[in-house]
């Protein structure tokens, strides 16, 4: 039942994926329909992190009050239901209210899926865990790309509609699973009970009972801004990488979006083989060479050279984000201990839900007044700056 409970876990992380990529793969032929600026996409990129945000920092409550499978259904239930809506919206107004539900419905499950395998399942698991969102973030732009080369019926609407309709499927299991939810649970309370009861023979002195306060923690605060970092790289990808192939590289849209798709396939493949290397290599040496892969991938964009390049530098991208993301999530207990990670994990997908938020529409801002070339500028000083700030953070932890 253990290995069946986590496929269901991966299933709801590939429901998170796939709303993630669809505006940036879409967005190259959606913003002429509609009519609307081609910096835009920055402010509904905004909405829905902020959404995403909102519902994270009320994951705490929620997660209690309503148990993580019925948060999960729930999550994916807002989700299918804001894609539909895009599918049909008339108007940039209506974009942007359907994108309210589509942020709020993945903050909780999102940082309640974390926390629960970081603290009780090995570090490939949680690499896995990301695999699949990679999977969800994979297929979204392929079949985007469907829709909008002709294949179907033509159109970015259809795209968001095929999308909502795979949604509205995950519904179903997770609903149908909700009893294996609750059973699991009740098994994970009763392994817990036992261990508490264990830790109370400890002397008193060793159990600290004062209030935990994250950002006094040592360390934390670089941790907090190499996430930020972290997802703002990815995000502005996702976001800006199909505009930039189309206005700078003279891609059409559909290619455009399949070689975005391509970008997130790395992602995904790499976490697949992080999960095992993480067997031989540990976390904090994973996040360095992570980080250097993607910092490198990132100066080959920069660099003037034919579009066929520019489709290595996505990949290369992609492939050194995979280890980053799950192997400093694992790596919180480690770093700052068990009683302190609950605490410390929601500020971390606060604040890289932050870094979603903000950097991609800053981008946005910045082509609106100069050009969609600034691109690859924009994503290496930012590779580069979490890389500084990860190096940071390990260079203090030896230290304290």
């Amino acid at each position: 039942m253990a290995t069946f409970f986590l496929l269901i876990i991966y299933l709801a992380f590939i429901s998170l994926g796939l709303p993630d990529s669809l505006l940036g793969a879409s967005w190259p032929v959606m913003h002429a329909d509609i009519n609307a600026p081609l910096g835009t996409a920055g402010v509904l990129y905004m909405i829905v992190a902020a959404g995403t945000i909102v519902s994270s920092l009320a994951s705490g409550a929620v997660l209690k009050r309503f148990g993580t499978g019925k948060v999960a259904a729930i999550s994916c239930v807002m989700t299918a239901g804001a894609l539909l809506g895009f599918s049909q919206s008339p108007s940039l107004i209506w974009l942007i209210l359907f994108a309210i539900p589509l942020g709020l419905g993945g903050g909780s499950v999102d940082a309640g899926l974390n926390n629960y395998v970081a603290e009780h399942y090995e570090a490939r698991h949680m690499s896995w865990l990301h695999c699949f969102w990679g999977v969800g973030a994979t297929l979204g732009p392929m079949i985007m790309a469907r829709y909008i080369a002709g294949t179907g019926s033509g159109s970015w609407r259809d795209g968001y509609l095929a999308v909502a309709g795979i949604q509205f499927v995950l519904v179903v299991i997770l609903f149908a699973t909700l009893p294996l939810w609750d059973r699991v649970a009740r098994s994970r309370r009763s392994a817990s009970a036992h261990r508490e009861g264990e830790d109370a023979a400890l002397p008193e002195g060793d159990a600290d009972t004062r209030p935990v306060k994250p950002l006094q923690v040592k360390g934390v605060k670089l941790a907090l801004v190499s996430f930020l970092f972290y997802c703002g790289v990815e995000s502005t990808v996702g976001l800006w990488g199909s505009s930039y192939l189309v206005g700078v590289k003279g891609l059409s849209a559909s290619t455009a979006a399949q070689w975005v798709s391509m970008y997130y396939m790395g992602i995904t493949i790499g976490r697949l083989i992080t999960g095992f290397v993480t067997f031989k290599v540990g976390n904090r040496a994973l996040i360095r060479c992570g980080q250097a892969t993607a910092l490198a991938g990132a100066a080959l964009l920069v660099l003037p050279l034919p579009a066929g390049f520019s489709f290595a530098g996505l990949m290369i991208i992609g492939l050194g984000l995979a280890p980053i993301y799950p192997c400093m999530l694992h790596e919180t207990p480690i770093r700052f201990g068990k009683r302190h990670a609950p605490s410390i994990m929601g500020y971390q997908m606060a604040v890289a839900y932050t870094g979603s938020t903000l950097m991609p529409p800053l981008l946005g801002f910045l082509a609106s007044h100069s050009t969609i070339g600034v691109f690859p500028s924009y994503l290496a000083l930012s590779a580069a700056a979490m890389f500084l700030f990860s190096e940071r953070l390990n260079v203090y932890l030896r230290k304290a």
